[in-house]
């Protein structure tokens, strides 16, 4: 979980919100994040970095993530992340080297959780740079990847570690859906038509 205290006061450079709910979220999402990739991304390996724990409802929307693209067997996307192997502060430094060693020059993705202004609530953030997980509680660990993905699960400024285990899993869940969904357009893009996909029923890709 990282925190932005202040980060709708001014706007980073290279960054696009959009509500999780629109009726358009998903095609809005895919392609923002489609202007974050290299030319030359069908050279490089795709890699996914879905930070979280099971452990707190808010916390999970990473390992949710994970988990959706994880059991579509997306072809060349490589997901590190899920509920049953979440990438969490204990084991984020381990994981890395694991993923850098194995994917050299891969383009990296970093998915997680965060909290900010009520009013942004259920926003999903697409930046450039990588995130920075635990500085929304106080810990240093390393950034990940070469663009991040934020989804804004609750509000921030008071008992960080206590508003994260009292989140609605109902909201982090619909927005692990979006932006599985938007990634999924993403590796889809050739094709003439997008269908979403339905988490209820089994997929074939």
């Amino acid at each position: 979980m990282n925190l932005y205290p202040r980060i709708f006061d001014k706007k980073p450079k290279l960054t696009s919100r959009i509500p999780h709910d629109e009726q358009s979220a998903t095609n809005k999402l895919a392609h923002e994040i489609k202007q974050f990739l290299p030319s030359n991304i069908q050279e490089r390996p795709f890699v996914l970095i879905c930070i979280g724990t099971d452990r707190s409802t808010g916390d999970s929307l990473g390992p949710l993530v994970g988990t959706l693209l994880q059991e579509r067997s997306i072809p060349n996307l490589h997901v590190f992340g899920t509920l049953e192997d979440p990438i969490h502060a204990v084991n984020l430094s381990e994981k890395l080297s694991y993923i850098q060693e194995q994917f050299p020059n891969a383009f990296i993705i970093g998915i997680d959780a965060c909290l900010g202004r009520v009013k942004s609530v259920g926003i999903i953030q697409i930046a450039d740079g990588p995130v920075k997980p635990g500085a929304g509680v106080n810990k240093d660990l390393p950034e990940v990847g070469d663009i991040h993905i934020a989804g804004i699960v609750n509000v921030s400024g008071f008992m960080e570690f206590m508003v994260l285990q009292n989140t609605r899993l109902s909201l982090v869940m619909n927005m692990a859906k979006t932006i599985a969904n938007g990634i999924h357009e993403v590796t889809m893009m050739e094709k003439a038509k997008f269908i979403p996909i339905d988490w209820g029923k089994e997929q074939t890709l």
